[in-house]
């Protein structure tokens, strides 16, 4: 709806400023325009529309300058209305319109550009799996709670995917007396050597959106939250406490892809017959975390200590994600709906529920 509004104001603005270009020419009785208009300023008039036109011609094609040709457009329109003012003033209530309304547009496709650079980048380092299958003697290593994980799922006799992509919805809070706000998400996952890309666009009230990414690549963490994709909100890593958070992630959401237990960055421990601590180690980085499954294998919990937000002052705090609901996806039984919980000294703080919309496998 806003593309459109955009296209309409562009067209409709630019064709307002012939007004003036027309009546210093006297091609036409503008009778809207008292002032007397001089040529140059006529010819300014014209400018300024062919540069509305221009960028109205650029954001039909998606082009990147079309942005520039619409902010050029804007500073001569006001200095026409100032000039102008008796006949022109109500002009600035459009101006100020399609800058609040151009604004979002060009920061959600710098943000997509950003986004799109980072996952060719990831999708580049990705090796192939070469589609080995997975039988019951390649996991007959791992713990028994692991391989009945493994059963349940149904990934024996399966293939390995390298690549998983996941679309996501939900709810989350910034904190904990917070409004719940909507969120839409997409992730891409390295099923083979950790690291993972994960966008997203929350809806933080009317028309107010944040676009925020979240990744893991070459053993560094970074998280960017912009509001409408422009003013940086959160801009952290990376660093110590962002890598291994981000790391810690990638080793949860390992339930959305369980072959990945058999990677041999991950060291599994007993804890009990139904948990099991796991340790991944990437570079010299290492993170660990405690799953929880029934006796059927199919995963209740995974619960870590994590550092509560990436700067200096960020302490370790209790990590808890809930799993809700399972449904099969690519063939293979995943926890589709999950809370995730900080467990905090004051509190419990359930910041986040979300649902797997859509997953695909590729095997390179």
């Amino acid at each position: 709806m806003s593309r459109i509004l955009v296209i309409i104001v562009l067209l409709l603005h630019g064709s307002i400023h012939l007004f003036g270009f027309m009546k210093a020419f006297r091609l036409s009785n503008i009778h809207q325009l008292s002032l007397s208009v001089s040529k140059p300023w006529g010819i300014l008039w014209l400018v300024t529309a062919l540069l509305f036109w221009a960028a109205l011609l650029g954001f039909i094609l998606k082009k990147d300058w079309w942005i520039v040709f619409a902010f050029v457009g804007l500073a001569i329109s006001q200095l026409l209305i100032v000039v102008f003012w008796k006949d022109a003033k109500f002009g600035t209530i459009v101006n100020v319109a399609i800058l609040l309304v151009t604004l979002p547009i060009y920061g959600n496709y710098r943000f997509q550009e950003l986004i799109k650079k980072e996952r060719e980048n990831l999708l580049s380092k990705s090796k192939s799996s070469a589609a080995n299958t997975i039988e019951l003697v390649d996991v007959a290593h791992l713990p028994k709670i692991v391989q009945k994980w493994l059963q349940y799922s149904e990934v024996i006799g399966k293939p390995v995917p390298s690549i998983i992509h996941l679309n996501q919805k939900g709810q989350m809070k910034t904190k904990p007396n917070g409004k719940w706000m909507s969120f839409s998400a997409e992730q891409y996952f390295d099923g083979l050597q950790p690291s993972f890309l994960w966008t997203t666009k929350v809806d933080a009230f009317l028309a107010v959106h944040m676009l925020g990414r979240d990744k893991f690549v070459d053993g560094n963490g970074e998280m960017l939250i912009k509001l409408f994709g422009i003013i940086p909100i959160v801009n952290e890593g990376p660093n110590e406490k962002m890598n291994s958070g981000a790391l810690q992630r990638y080793l949860a959401e390992i339930c959305w892809f369980p072959s990945a237990a058999m990677n041999k960055n991950i060291h599994w421990k007993v804890v009990s017959p139904n948990t099991v601590e796991a340790t991944l180690v990437v570079n010299d980085m290492e993170v660990s975390g405690i799953f929880t499954f029934t006796d059927e294998g199919q995963i209740v919990s995974f619960e870590t200590q994590r550092y509560f937000g990436g700067d200096e002052d960020a302490k370790l705090q209790t990590w808890h994600i809930q799993t809700l609901e399972f449904k099969k996806c690519e063939g293979v039984n995943i926890p589709y709906k999950c809370s995730v919980t900080w467990k905090l000294p004051e509190g419990e703080f359930n910041w986040l529920n979300l649902e797997v919309t859509s997953m695909e496998y590729s095997y390179n």
